[in-house]
């Protein structure tokens, strides 16, 4: 479980958060959703702790992130999992390393044993006899699939997906919305996607937080949400369906 308490972050005194208290449970996909310049993409990076908030707690189960000093802190990261936005592969590294990065960072495991999760993880993410390609010769979703196979490598409590459909074609985003999903409650972990995608709220979203100009202004599932009273949420909902309607025409 992740706990925020009353979080608030600014940047030359310009504030980006304020007042957000959010909860994050095991083997649920809970969503980040508002519109560009919102602060949801704040919110994750002080979530997984790249930024450190101005005031306000945030709970690993009961380890406070903010209060631990570095060994401790590193001992936490080897239980985060990153799926960064456009995958932010290696280039200069085929799938096989791309993959086995972390464990080379975090673990003295032998190369057997690296080579063995490499391929656990490959297999699960539905990608095989890939290991010595480069990124360059995979397409859009299976670059994603490396990253998601990267980002569960240490087998993580926690995963954190930053636009993970961003640049895919609607089919592709399907494919990679049910695999972070299946993962999630397969392992039973605490899943945390910011994204804009609504296919992605609608189809996987245990649970949703609405960011606006900084501030948490709703939160629920995905059953709720097209019932919402809330006028920016129904605003951005309709705006995403409008910019998806027009983007199938052009």
């Amino acid at each position: 479980m992740i706990k925020a308490n009353h979080l608030y972050k600014s940047f030359d005194g310009k504030p980006v958060l304020s007042d957000i208290s959010i909860e994050y449970r095991p083997g649920e996909c809970s969503l980040i959703i508002g519109a560009s310049g919102s602060g949801k993409t704040v919110l994750l990076k002080t979530l997984v702790g790249l930024y450190k908030p101005d005031s306000g707690e945030i709970w690993y189960e009961d380890k406070l992130l903010t209060a631990l000093e570095p060994k401790a802190k590193k001992t936490l990261h080897k239980e985060i999992g990153m799926l960064f936005q456009g995958s932010a592969l290696f280039d200069f590294a085929n799938v096989e390393e791309n993959v086995m990065f972390p464990m080379n960072f975090f673990t003295d495991w032998s190369m057997e044993q690296k080579l063995d999760r490499v391929n656990f993880c490959l297999k699960r993410v539905n990608l095989e006899n890939v290991n010595r390609k480069m990124p360059s010769e995979l397409s859009g979703g299976m670059q994603k699939r490396v990253g998601i196979a990267r980002a569960i490598a240490l087998n993580p409590k926690y995963l954190f997906c930053d636009e993970p459909n961003s640049g895919l074609d609607p089919s592709t985003s399907i494919l990679i919305d049910k695999l972070i999903q299946e993962i999630t409650q397969e392992y039973k972990i605490t899943t945390v996607i910011n994204t804009h995608d609504m296919n992605s709220v609608l189809e996987i979203g245990d649970k949703v937080g609405f960011i606006y100009e900084g501030r948490k202004l709703w939160e629920g599932n995905s059953r709720d949400i097209l019932k919402s009273d809330c006028k920016e949420l129904n605003d951005f909902v309709f705006a995403s369906k409008m910019a998806k309607l027009l983007k199938s025409y052009v």
